[in-house]
């Protein structure tokens, strides 16, 4: 069992990820190694967490997937000195129907592995009154353990002894002031932040984080706060849906879950990446074409040029199959609208037309019966997956691949398409609730 602590805020945008990462480096640099998690379905984050830890991080997600998956994915800390996991949203921000596991809470995340929780409190336009947030949440779940507050964007010494004062006087410890500082948000789009591989100069941004983070927190007082529960060793990761799996992989399509990742290579599956900005076919020995979401619509005339890649795909689709998932799945159909309102041509492998000139949020996790078969699953198979993108669609004619649902159970209209051997899904798949 590895100890280890979990970010978390009460709402998005306090700033948790800049500390996440501020802190991961800075116990890198004390010769830590030191295992990043994220509680939840994000697919962005663990990138810059790699980038700041050295390490692979990985996605624990309470609601998709069961004990088993959980404890294989925990297992990827043997080795480290310390768990740092990062939560999504609010500490207790979840669905409202209790899923395979639970509600999927950053709450339920430390309280099943026994971190005790650093809660990134915003305190600007207040001082005294942030403690009565932080009880709040302290008292909201008193089994949960809960390690002290990081008070952000502090305005003054003035402003930061009175929010001092009011959590002295709540019985909350506090691990750290962090001074107002515009430069230290992470540049970010529609989906969040953008992606790692997109920063400018992420390596830069991390050591400043970093010394930002010395400077201002109590580092020692975190590494004594980490705790843990054991675990039982049991659990396996899922099984690779192919041999050979060509997986497209650049600034359009990088959204993969990490534990998917290792999962395929664990279970000695090669994955041959290639890239369709750059004009890249897919290995033509390839069992698999997986094409993950991402940012098409930001490159849609690049990939509408790309006559190598289509050519490859359309000639693998003809014997084998493919498979793309949210921005991948647009990739795949007939068209894609811009939010400018200019029409790119897509694959053509399935009559999906996709349209992101007038914008319409679609957010949530995905339960998904497979009316097809998609592959490494049979038809009747359920899937856990999640959903978050702005497109809509114009055109769906081919067959529905499954029946989907949210969490509470109510059907979704994007059934994801299936047409030969090409399928495609708006969720990104989790994993099926056979291997969760």
């Amino acid at each position: 069992m590895t100890k280890g602590i979990l970010v978390s805020a009460p709402s998005s945008g306090t700033g948790k990820t800049t500390v996440m990462l501020g802190l991961l480096r800075a116990l890198r640099d004390d010769g830590l190694a030191v295992q990043p998690f994220k509680s939840g379905p994000d697919y962005i984050d663990p990138a810059f967490h790699r980038a700041a830890s050295g390490r692979a991080s990985f996605n624990m997600d309470t609601w998709a997937m069961g004990d088993g998956l959980l404890n294989a994915i925990a297992a990827e800390a043997a080795g480290a000195d310390i768990c740092v996991a990062e939560g999504s949203m609010g500490l207790y921000d979840g669905v409202a129907t209790h899923g395979q596991s639970g509600f999927g809470s950053s709450a339920e995340t430390a309280a099943r592995m026994g971190w005790p929780v650093i809660l990134v409190v915003d305190v600007g336009g207040q001082a005294q009154s942030a403690a009565a947030t932080a009880l709040g949440f302290q008292a909201y779940n008193p089994d949960l353990p809960f390690a002290g507050v990081i008070l952000n964007r502090c305005a003054s010494p003035r402003h930061e002894r009175l929010a001092r004062l009011g959590m002295d006087q709540a019985g909350i410890k506090v691990l750290g002031v962090l001074p107002r500082r515009g430069d230290l948000a992470l540049p970010e789009r529609h989906l969040g932040l953008i992606q790692a591989v997109e920063h400018p100069d992420l390596e830069a941004a991390i050591k400043g984080y970093a010394t930002f983070l010395r400077d201002h927190v109590d580092l020692a007082a975190i590494k004594a706060a980490a705790a843990g529960v054991e675990h039982a060793a049991t659990g396996s990761l899922p099984k690779p849906p192919a041999q050979r799996i060509a997986l497209a992989q650049d600034a359009a399509f990088s959204f993969t879950y990490p534990h998917l990742l290792k999962a395929w290579r664990t279970g000695g599956a090669d994955i041959l990446p290639f890239s369709p900005l750059a004009d890249e076919a897919p290995a033509m020995d390839a069992d698999l074409v997986w094409l993950p979401g991402g940012y098409p619509e930001l490159h849609a005339g690049r990939l509408a040029a790309a006559q190598t890649f289509w050519t490859g795909l359309r000639h693998h689709a003809q014997t084998r199959p493919v498979h793309g998932e949210c921005g991948g799945y647009m990739a795949l159909g007939e068209a894609l609208i811009d939010k400018e309102g200019t029409r790119h041509q897509m694959a053509g492998l399935l009559g999906l037309v996709t349209s992101y000139e007038k914008r319409k949020f679609h957010l949530g996790y995905r339960r998904a019966i497979l009316e097809s078969a998609l592959p490494g699953n049979a038809p009747g198979t359920a899937l856990r997956g999640h959903e978050f993108h702005y497109s809509s669609i114009l055109e769906q004619p081919d067959a529905p691949l499954a029946q989907v649902f949210d969490a509470d159970g109510n059907p979704v209209a994007e059934t994801g398409s299936v047409r030969g051997q090409v399928t495609g899904t708006f969720f990104h798949l989790i994993t099926s609730e056979e291997c969760a």
